[in-house]
């Protein structure tokens, strides 16, 4: 049986420690390493499969393997572990987000997780405008601190609500307001860092660098004691050295560098000038540097006053190279940003004015009108096709959200073809960015390849993911001979090869093009003098590999792997659905917003295994067959999986697409081929068939199990947490009701003078009254009768969650067999979680059977049904707030646009709660769970039903969230048919 697992309770949960057992196929920690680092440390470290699967990867094309990771509790922790590397020789990286685009956040030694314990906000002065923060602190964090003073740190990338501070020094990371407020660099005042070693400095703006504590030393403050060391080493630029280097060669930095806003690539050795505004500034120098010369352990950043309105300009052109073109005549109206994106993006149109291209372009003021104004002077202003000034921060939401979804979304060409980053996001002067565009579009034509740049066109910078073959020897070829070609028209452009996320893995082989040999060698020379040994990140910036090497693909296998699903949007390969997962993290978000679902089990747990990622990441080394050996029997991947509620969340609100509740499936279903499974799966995934047994047998069987002793020795057997309660059996099911109250039945063969109502398990057996209510609404709305159900029908739902396929496919074939709808006629499901099975889970297993297919386009929900085929039926008034939850499936695979709609006919206002009610069908159920599964119900559903007004209704289409607010909020919640049946027939 599983383990029971905890919700995370606080910002940084402790790992529990695992033992140095590592993957014979890949290399492992000595033990001496091993035992040296755990004796110096505080901090959990974990050299097992998992731990190092999870840290294979980052947001980029490429893959390197750990030996290990360790979560450091503080500065000191820091200092120790890269004190033990440096004796042993252990490489070190430095991980936040996991979120980098260019590889550097992965690496061959021991990967320092800085996002578990060193996640605070130390220091906030709202006078000075600045904060002192931990490198794990994620951003949105930070600007959630900083809000209630009116301030915000300026820089912020697309994944801000889990990219952390830390990673965004090291990355020099921009965003989309760096037209106003600059890239990371340029808010940033001090860095507390250390060196491979363990010496810590200090880095000041303008007065240079001091050692910062002795090496190691417990119960030092974070900011000394200074001096602890002496003077010796400590220079205005850094170690010692520095200064000497930087001096000897002033007339290469000072005409070296293209003067640009976006210029990240490289290291920033110019900053270090004598002329430097401010004098030399180490603080610059180091930023961007990629985790190749210290670790960050603190930081000093600046705020800047956050606009109290905000309006957004947004102007159509007819191609993106227009709109380029357009966007710097546009910054001397002071814009906050100039976004801009193609046509070829965006998959729906949600609202945006007519063009084949877009800027958006955001405004502040100091009210809405200011801010309104000003968008609407950029419209003036602006020679384009169409504009629109919006002012909602709904409909700025949800137009932002296209934006910050592109790096996932881009990952999938219109066609469903894979696009990767590699040449991510390179930046020319912002004047020459439409004739970059022309030239760039051209070289893609010329190599055959598709790509879709959107990205900052007021700062010049461009993000592009092209559909490369990363695969064949000829695709990395022809990867190798376009970057290289690329590089070149960047720098005829008067460009930088990254203008954002660093060069990394994947660009910085090609520097030299940008810079020349002379100053790419003094790159290296200052990474040695800050890292003699080379331990920090090696291969990374100075001395680089290569751009092809170390790419994530090459472990994969070359042939399909043999699996159940159809996979129909990854060409039925199980690995290419598994290649979907591009690592940009938009799971690891600690904050539900809105009606979004992904990824309850990480929000729960605060645990990069129970995120959608990391789950993705497992299964792709267990293809791979390195770290993890054993494939589908693998435990690593089964553990991670077992809290993942197949909620399908992460089908829709996953930027490209990741099903991890299909992949859950499956694995499963190869796991236990063959072996004995958990008692659950034989209770709740069989629960169809044992429901229709106990049928008759209802009365008995619910008195004996209001029997505690019963009742627990019944749970036990079937695997059923002990906290939860045995729901009750209809003493009548819906389907002999039905019979009853037609008389015997219905003759009338008319397709339209009928309603076809599928009878899942929860309504005919649970909740029969769910039932009741909507034979009398569809009968009242359309004056149809609703058919009797055939006999023995079952979507296969409760077989395809606990992976039993074989035999999910058996009942769904006995559906199709028996279940004769007339042709084109719809089939309305009242439970939200079957009418996803057939809609997706279906034609998925049983591909080659077009009546699957056809089956699947029939599903309609309660309210789809009414909408369509009872336009002109005018549903009671109820006039009350609402509120409980949508159902994670709804949201997820059938949408809930038509319940919204029919919500505000009824009268019914407010919004039902976002996430995952935590019950998730037999997940909540099961043995182990109960403690994530009440924290998921905690995060949104519980704490809105304990604040609705009294009067309120609470409505939850699902059984599962039905259930789940009766035993642990003592609340009834009803379907929507049961609400408005109630007003059709007072007191029914």
């Amino acid at each position: 049986m599983a383990e029971q697992h905890r919700p995370r309770t606080g910002p940084s949960p402790a790992a529990s420690p695992a033992s140095p057992a590592a993957s014979p196929a890949s290399p492992a920690a000595s033990p001496d390493f091993v035992a040296a680092l755990r004796s110096a440390v505080r901090g959990t470290s974990d050299f097992g499969a998992t731990a190092r699967a999870l840290t294979t990867m980052d947001a980029s094309n490429h893959r390197r393997v750990p030996l290990g990771v360790l979560a450091p509790r503080d500065a000191e922790d820091i200092a120790a572990a890269l004190a033990v590397c440096r004796e042993h020789g252990v490489p070190v990286v430095a991980r936040g987000g996991g979120t980098s685009i260019a590889g550097q956040a992965t690496g061959t030694g021991l990967v320092l997780d800085l996002t578990r314990h060193l996640r605070t906000v130390l220091d906030l002065d709202p006078a000075a405008r600045t904060a002192v923060v931990q490198p794990g602190v994620v951003l949105d964090d930070l600007r959630a601190a900083a809000a209630p003073h009116g301030l915000t740190f300026g820089p912020d990338p697309s994944t801000h609500s889990r990219c952390t501070l830390g990673g965004m020094i090291g990355n020099n990371s921009c965003g989309a307001h760096s037209v106003a407020w600059g890239t990371t660099a340029d808010n940033v005042r001090a860095l507390s860092v250390v060196r491979y070693g363990g010496e810590a400095l200090r880095l000041e703006q303008g007065s240079g660098a001091r050692p910062e504590g002795a090496r190691g030393a417990r119960g030092a403050t974070a900011h000394g004691p200074e001096g602890a060391r002496g003077t010796r080493g400590a220079t205005a630029h850094g170690p010692e050295g520095v200064t000497e280097l930087i001096a000897s060669h002033l007339a290469l930095l000072r005409t070296g560098y293209p003067d640009l806003p976006r210029r990240i690539s490289g290291y920033a050795l110019d900053a270090l000038l004598p002329e430097h505004p401010g004098g030399p500034d180490p603080v610059r120098a180091f930023c961007g540097s990629e985790g190749t010369l210290g670790v960050v352990t603190e930081a000093t950043v600046r705020l800047v006053e956050a606009p109290r309105a905000r309006a957004l300009a947004v102007l159509g052109y007819t191609d993106e190279s227009a709109a380029a073109d357009a966007a710097p005549g546009l910054l001397p109206y002071g814009p906050l940003t100039v976004e801009g994106m193609a046509a070829d993006l965006v998959r729906e149109s949600a609202g945006l004015p007519r063009g084949a291209a877009w800027l958006f372009v955001e405004t502040g003021g100091d009210t809405p009108a200011e801010a309104r104004a000003h968008a609407e002077r950029v419209l003036r202003a602006a020679d384009a096709v169409d504009g629109t000034a919006v002012t909602d921060p709904a409909g700025q939401r949800a137009l932002w959200r296209i934006r910050e979804d592109a790096a996932g979304t881009a990952t999938r060409t219109p066609d469903g073809s894979e696009a990767w980053p590699g040449w991510e996001d390179c930046a020319v002067p912002p004047a020459r960015l439409g004739a970059y565009l022309r030239d760039f579009r051209a070289l893609l034509a010329e190599h055959g390849l598709r790509g879709t740049p959107y990205g900052h066109f007021g700062d010049g910078c461009i993000h592009v993911r092209i559909d490369f073959d990363l695969i064949s020897p000829e695709g990395v070829a022809r990867f190798r001979r376009f970057s290289e070609e690329t590089a070149d028209l960047v720098v005829a452009h008067g460009g930088s090869l990254s203008g954002e996320h660093g060069d990394g893995q994947a660009r910085a082989e090609l520097l030299p093009r940008m810079y020349g040999d002379e100053l790419v060698a003094l790159f290296g020379q200052f990474k040695d003098l800050w890292d003699p040994s080379g331990g920090l990140n090696p291969g990374i910036l100075a001395r680089p590999a290569r751009l092809d090497e170390n790419l994530r693909f090459a472990v994969l296998p070359k042939r399909p792997v043999d699996v159940e699903f159809g996979y129909p949007q990854d060409g039925g390969d199980f690995a290419g659905a598994v290649r979907r997962c591009v690592g940009v993290a938009k799971c690891r978000t600690e904050k539900a917003g809105g009606a979004g679902v992904m990824c309850p089990s990480f929000r729960a747990t605060g645990e990069e295994a129970h995120s959608t990622r990391g789950r993705a990441r497992l299964l792709h080394e267990m293809l791979a067959g390195e770290v993890i050996t054993d494939g589908w029997r693998s435990t690593e991947v089964r553990d991670a999986l077992d809290l993942c509620l197949s909620c399908k969340g992460c089908r829709s609100d996953c930027p490209v697409g990741v099903d991890m509740a299909t992949y859950k499936a499956e694995f499963l279903h190869h796991h236990y081929k063959g072996w004995l499974r958990p008692a659950a799966h034989y209770a709740m995934g069989r629960l169809p068939r044992w429901l229709r047994l106990a049928a008759p047998f209802a009365r008995p069987l619910n008195a004996l199990a209001r029997l505690r002793p019963l009742a627990a020795l019944a749970k036990r057997l079937a695997g059923i947490a002990p906290e939860r309660t045995i729901p009750v059996l209809a003493t009548e099911t819906y389907s002999r009701w039905l019979r009853r109250h037609q008389g015997g039945g219905t003759h009338i063969l008319s397709s339209d003078r009928v309603v076809a109502l599928w009878a899942d398990t929860f309504t005919e057996h649970l909740s029969p009254q769910v039932g009741r209510a909507a034979v009398r609404v569809l009968e009242e709305a359309t004056g149809r009768t609703v058919l009797p159900p055939v006999p023995g029908l079952c979507c296969g739902l409760t077989y395809v969650s606990t992976g039993q396929l074989d035999a999910a496919r058996r009942v769904m074939r006995r559906t199709l067999d028996r279940l004769g709808l007339f042709p084109g006629h719809p089939l309305v499901v009242l439970e939200p979680s079957c009418a996803a099975t057939l809609r997706t889970d279906l034609p998925e297993l049983l591909p080659d059977d077009p009546r699957a297919a056809e089956l699947a386009a029939s599903v309609r929900t309660f309210a789809q049904y009414l909408e369509e085929y009872a336009p002109d039926w005018t549903p009671p008034r109820l006039d009350r707030p609402a509120a409980g939850q949508t159902h994670c499936h709804q949201h997820a695979v059938l949408g809930d646009a038509a319940e919204r709609r029919l919500r505000e006919r009824l009268g019914l206002t407010g919004e039902l709660s976002g996430g995952c009610c935590g019950l998730a069908g037999n997940f909540g159920f099961e043995k182990g769970h109960w403690e994530v599964s009440a924290a998921c119900a905690e995060e949104q559903l519980l704490p809105a039903v304990r604040e609705a007004e009294p009067g309120t209704e609470l409505l939850a289409d699902g059984f599962s969230c039905r259930t789940q607010l009766d035993q642990l909020a003592g609340r009834r919640a009803r379907h929507l048919a049961e609400v408005i049946a109630e007003e059709l027939e007072p007191g029914a």
